[in-house]
């Protein structure tokens, strides 16, 4: 009976120290790039827009939280929003749908988030994630986003709108 006891407070401890370790291998990394979509889009017609390149720090990142990039088990992308910066009376109502995709050097380019349903009078947009597993992708020194979106009204002037990224980083950590 003690050694059932033993063994019964062995697995415990062992499960809340693992627990405890997941916290300490576990962290975000998040982006802001800008995009603008110009006023001489066409109504209903899909077209793409390019962010600059997202530099992504990943090696001193990866560093600062005691692991590195042959360590990284898993990134997932867990939040993606859209802010209009520039009007500041405009909102999302211009946009028909959003879908939003990742390239980086030597990889090929997958869907990260989207929107099919737009609600109206927002000028804060919360996307739909996708699953997939995009390690290689944040391991790279920098990665490209697409948007690619279909408005349903003419734009008379220059939206400006803020993309904001949060990667969930699953890693083992160093001397672990």
């Amino acid at each position: 009976m003690k050694k059932l006891f033993v063994l019964v407070l062995g697995l415990v401890t062992v499960g809340f120290m693992s627990c405890d370790i997941n916290k300490y291998t576990q962290f975000d990394m998040e982006f802001t790039s800008s995009i603008t979509v110009p006023s001489s889009s066409g109504i209903s017609l899909p077209f793409d827009l390019f962010s600059p390149d997202v530099t992504t720090n990943s090696s001193s990142t990866f560093g600062s939280n005691n692991t590195n990039k042959e360590l990284i088990q898993e990134i997932k992308l867990t939040k993606m929003t859209l802010d209009i910066t520039q009007p500041g009376d405009r909102d999302f109502d211009f946009l028909e749908e959003i879908h939003i995709y990742i390239s980086a050097d030597g990889l090929s380019e997958v869907e990260i988030a989207f929107k099919t349903t737009i609600p109206e009078n927002v000028d804060f947009l919360e996307l739909d994630v996708n699953e997939n597993d995009l390690k290689e992708y944040i391991k790279k020194d920098d990665f490209k986003l697409r948007v690619k979106t279909t408005t349903d009204e003419f734009l008379n002037n220059d939206v400006d709108i803020d993309v904001y990224t949060k990667f969930a980083i699953d890693a083992e950590v160093l001397g672990v």
